[in-house]
């Protein structure tokens, strides 16, 4: 099958995977084995790779028909190709020109999953995006001192480098960067692209570019330990990366780095990674690893912002030694945050931290605190013992990802290499398939305005349908806007949740939460009654209270108790609708109570 931007997609879906085309919007959408939507005249069914048209004939995902008798329903892959690039446009906008270093884990590197990894870079790089690509070494270094007679020695995140283990580094390190520069070097296929006539471009490769852009020092004798040839990273060459990266190159940077006086030191492929997303003020950060980022009860983590993951790690810190070095290198105490919402009300809290100022960093000197001091770390290592163990799970790139995000790097992306497409899924999808880390505002939580009042309306809609929330006629809604809150998600409202608060009684109403179909399950509720309760509490409030018909045991979960009408202020109670014989809930707010707490719940 010619290469295209549909093909990795589709061929994922047939070994298996679960298969969702890109952005939310979309009017056709698979989702494990059935069609959300009728496309074309074919019904809803049950499919796998395939689905019945209702006339003895199997029809698969391009529209090809199984069986004979039938002709090819070419409108079907007709209007899959539209819906894609059409839906997918503004990502091929936003990705253009950025500039994304990706962290390939030796554990990958050293997997199948690997040449479907690199098409899809060499994909994406033909789509204008500059990649560096930093590929882990650790396994191969390792199978290849055990090869030889010799035993891996780490101390903390750090390799202890001996002479043994220096000649198992640059052997891996050229090993595999001849192996990703062979697997890269191919174009696309040819076969179906040739009506369109001949050109050159066709018959090109992507061009691969390495060298002595890594400057590296001696890690020395730390705590008595002599690291021996293990470098730490000391500058990294932008302008010359950056002058590859214009030429239409992708740039491979490998785990050896270069001294001063010309030699030839072992780095931490993290460490490289990190240092390199941060000096060149890369627009992502990507790891690709082994596995998916689960919390405590198995499921994926999908997002967590800047201060979340933060905060995670540092309560971490005495179980984690990477957590107690993240800690260190951020050398930043906790504090109380303030936080100002969209109507300049302004609450605190403790034990969140404030970084409305990210560190200032400078490629070879380190990060700027604010306090006139510099800090010498140019990048975050991981690995040693606590990584090979996985005791912590993925916690040390978790760790990784926040220092990278606390330099300024918006979005790092932790990606389970196992799964198929994952790159192009993560990319051109809304929600992704992995784990964001975001500094940015990528889950934007606000006070609602008057372009939100189609997409609340949207989500409460079908609620007020099936009786669970009481129905809003468009001029109730517009009236009580200012007590809406809503998170919104790349221009789409996702959640909403509405305060409406009783000074006098100093007490507030919970009303119309209500989150959008494909983001339910994680924890979009939660955020939004934290928050809630945040507010209440920041205007004087000392009581919530809300009715409900339907979902008293979710309000339960989180703090409320039931009580008698009794309970509700005058003013609301006068305008309650009786005949839908609601129940009533409160919960006291205190500084010590507000929230769920983030050990418990993730987003």
């Amino acid at each position: 099958m010619s290469a295209s931007l549909c093909t990795p997609i589709l061929n994922y879906h047939r070994l298996g995977e679960s298969f969702s085309f890109p952005c939310s919007i979309w009017g056709l959408r698979f989702d494990k084995f059935r069609i959300i939507k009728k496309v074309g005249g074919i019904q809803p069914a049950r499919i796998s790779s395939s689905w019945d048209n209702g006339r003895g004939n199997k029809i698969n995902v391009l529209g090809e028909t199984e069986g004979s008798g039938m002709e090819t329903t070419s409108s079907v892959k007709d209007e899959l190709v539209v819906n894609f690039f059409r839906e997918a446009w503004p990502y091929f906008i936003a990705f253009r020109g950025s500039t994304f270093v990706v962290l390939i884990s030796a554990e990958i590197v050293d997997s199948p999953h690997l040449d479907a990894i690199l098409m899809d870079i060499s994909l994406l790089h033909g789509l204008g995006i500059k990649f560096v690509l930093v590929p882990g070494t650790h396994v191969q270094i390792d199978r290849l001192l055990a090869e030889r007679g010799s035993e891996p020695k780490y101390v903390g995140s750090y390799r202890i480098t001996d002479p043994d283990s220096l000649r198992a580094a640059m052997d891996a390190a050229g090993r595999i960067c001849s192996m990703i520069e062979a697997q890269l070097s191919p174009g696309p296929s040819l076969s179906g692209i040739r009506r369109h006539g001949d050109n050159s471009r066709w018959y090109d490769g992507v061009s691969v570019a390495s060298g002595n852009f890594l400057a590296a020092k001696r890690r020395g004798v730390v705590e008595g330990v002599d690291y021996v040839s293990t470098g730490e990273v000391k500058k990294i060459d932008v302008p010359r990366i950056r002058e590859r990266l214009d030429q239409d190159c992708i740039v491979m940077l490998s785990n050896l780095g270069y001294s001063s006086s010309g030699e030839v030191l072992n780095c931490n492929t993290y460490e490289v990674a990190t240092a390199s997303a941060l000096a060149l003020g890369a627009e992502k950060l990507i790891c690709i690893i082994d596995g998916p980022i689960l919390d405590e009860h198995g499921r994926l983590i999908r997002f967590l912002t800047l201060q979340d993951a933060d905060m995670l790690i540092r309560k971490r810190a005495k179980q984690s030694e990477t957590a107690a070095n993240y800690v260190k290198a951020v050398a930043q105490e906790d504090a109380a945050c303030v936080v100002h919402d969209d109507s300049n009300n302004m609450f605190s809290f403790p034990n969140w931290n404030a970084f409305d100022e990210a560190p200032k960093f400078q490629n070879g000197v380190g990060f700027d605190n604010g306090n006139g001091l510099w800090t010498r770390e140019q990048g975050f290592a991981i690995g040693g013992q606590e990584r090979l163990s996985r005791l912590n799970g993925y916690f040390s790139e978790l760790a990784a990802a926040a220092f990278v995000c606390r330099g300024g790097v918006q979005r790092v992306h932790l990606l389970d290499g196992t799964v198929g497409g994952v790159l192009l899924k993560e990319l051109f999808q809304r929600d992704g398939v992995g784990t964001m880390v975001a500094s940015d505002l990528y889950e934007g939580m606000r006070t609602a305005k008057v372009t939100d009042l189609q997409g609340i309306k949207q989500l409460l809609e079908p609620l007020e349908d099936s009786g669970v929330l009481i129905k809003r006629s468009q001029e109730e809604l517009l009236g009580a806007l200012d007590s809406f809150i809503v998170v919104e998600r790349e221009g789409h409202i996702i959640a909403c949740a509405a305060l409406f608060p009783f000074f006098e009684e100093k007490s507030g109403e919970v009303a119309a939460i209500a989150v959008s179909p494909e983001c339910r399950g994680q924890g979009q509720g939660d955020k939004l009654l934290d928050y809630i309760e945040k507010k209440a509490y920041s205007l004087g409030l000392q009581m919530l209270f809300l009715l409900t018909t339907r979902t008293e045991d979710w309000f339960v979960r989180r703090g409320f108790c039931e009580c008698s009408i009794e309970y509700i202020p005058e003013p609301r109670r006068k305008k309650i609708n009786l005949t839908r014989r609601s129940k009533y809930y409160t919960k006291r707010i205190s500084p010590d109570t507000i929230g769920i707490r983030l050990s418990r719940s993730f987003p």
